[in-house]
C-alpha cells in the first residue's frame, strides 16, 4: 500500500469512527406526550399536561441521574423540598397576563393547553414543536404560543434549545411586571445552594448565589452534586431573544428562571417591565439549557455560550 493510499484509508477509518460516535436521538409520540431518548437511553419526556401546563420531566444528566426535582410529579426525594408545586422540572409560564395567573396552581390558576404538535422528529438532533393556548380561569383564550424544543449534543454535554413565540391573536395582551416568571427549571434538591452540599449559582459576570438574583446576564449556571457527582445546568440567553440580556429569578433553594418582565421587582422599582402586545403582535424568547459535567469551568459554559450566540435563529 502506498503512503497516499494508506493516508486515504486511515482518513476513511477516522470518518467512519466519527460517524459511529455521532449522537442519535429517538422520539416516540404517546397519548400524554413524547419520549426522547439519546443513544437508546431516556433523556426526557415532554408531558403535555402536568399541573396547569406542559413540561419536560424527568431530565437525565450526564451520569444517568435526574438533574431536575422529582416533586411534585413524584414523591419528594431526600434533600428535596416539597414546596412550590408549580415549579415543575422545566416549564414556561408567567404570573400575570391580562390579570390571569399562569405561574401558580390551584382554583384561581389559568391553564396553558397543548393544542397540537407541529413537528416531532429524531436523528442527530431531535425536535418537538407545539402550539399552545393560554386560557384564563373564565375559559377565555388570552394568547397563544408556538414553542420549539430542539435537542442536541456539544461534546459530553446535552443542550435543549427552547424557542417560543407568543402571539396576541385577538386584542391587547399585557405581560405584567412580576418576578413570578417565566422560563426555567427547578434543579435537583442536592444541587441547591441551600442544601449546603456544594451547590452554587454563578452568572457570566462572576456573581454568585444570592448576588446573581435579579441581575441581567447572558447566562447563568447552577451546579452541584447529584448522586455524589457534580453536574450543572446552565441557561443561555440568545442575543436575538426578547429583551436580551434577560433578568434572572434564580434562588438558592433551587428555582432557576429567566424573566425579562420582572424589572420593577429586580431593580427595586427603578424600572417597569410591562409589555403589551396588540392584536397580531408577538415576541420571541430564545434560551439554551446546557446540561453538563462539573462546574461552569469544567462544563465550558462560557465557550458554549459563545458558540450558541453565533447560532442563526429564524
Amino acid at each position: 500500500m502506498t503512503r497516499t493510499t494508506f493516508g486515504l484509508a486511515m482518513g476513511l477509518v477516522g470518518c467512519l469512527a466519527m460517524a459511529a460516535e455521532a449522537a442519535t436521538f429517538e422520539v416516540q409520540q404517546e397519548p400524554d406526550g413524547v419520549t426522547v431518548k439519546l443513544d437508546g437511553k431516556l433523556l426526557t419526556r415532554y408531558v403535555i399536561k402536568s399541573g396547569n401546563k406542559p413540561i419536560l420531566w424527568p431530565i437525565i444528566g450526564p451520569y444517568g441521574d435526574a438533574v431536575t426535582r422529582q416533586y411534585p410529579m413524584g414523591e419528594a426525594l431526600p434533600d428535596e423540598r416539597s414546596d412550590h408545586p408549580h415549579q415543575r422540572s422545566f416549564w414556561f409560564t408567567h404570573g400575570d397576563v391580562n390579570g390571569a395567573n399562569f405561574w401558580m396552581e390551584g382554583e384561581k390558576a389559568a391553564q396553558i393547553v397543548h393544542k397540537e404538535y407541529l413537528k416531532v422528529a429524531g436523528g442527530e438532533t431531535a425536535v418537538i414543536a407545539t402550539r399552545n393556548e393560554w386560557i384564563a380561569v373564565d375559559g377565555k383564550k388570552v394568547c397563544e404560543d408556538v414553542r420549539t424544543m430542539t435537542f442536541g449534543t456539544w461534546g459530553e454535554s446535552v443542550w435543549i434549545d427552547f424557542d417560543s413565540t407568543v402571539t396576541a391573536p385577538d386584542g391587547p395582551v399585557k405581560f405584567v411586571d412580576t418576578k413570578e416568571g417565566s422560563f426555567g427549571v427547578r434543579v435537583a434538591g442536592t444541587m441547591s445552594v441551600d442544601t449546603k452540599k456544594g451547590g452554587q449559582i454563578v452568572n457570566s459576570d462572576g456573581l454568585k448565589d444570592k448576588e446573581a438574583w435579579g441581575k441581567q446576564a447572558p447566562w447563568v449556571d447552577y451546579h452541584g452534586p447529584v448522586n455524589e457527582k457534580i453536574v450543572g445546568i446552565a441557561i443561555l440567553n440568545h442575543p436575538t431573544s426578547f429583551r436580551f440580556p434577560t433578568y434572572w429569578h434564580v434562588r438558592t433553594y433551587g428555582l432557576f428562571t429567566a424573566n425579562p418582565f420582572g424589572v420593577s421587582d429586580f431593580t427595586g422599582g427603578k424600572g417597569n417591565g410591562d409589555h403589551t402586545l396588540q392584536a397580531g403582535e408577538s415576541f420571541t424568547l430564545r434560551y439554551r439549557v446546557l446540561i453538563h459535567k462539573g462546574d461552569e469551568k469544567v462544563g465550558k459554559v462560557a465557550e458554549a455560550y459563545e458558540a450558541y450566540a453565533k447560532t442563526a435563529k429564524p
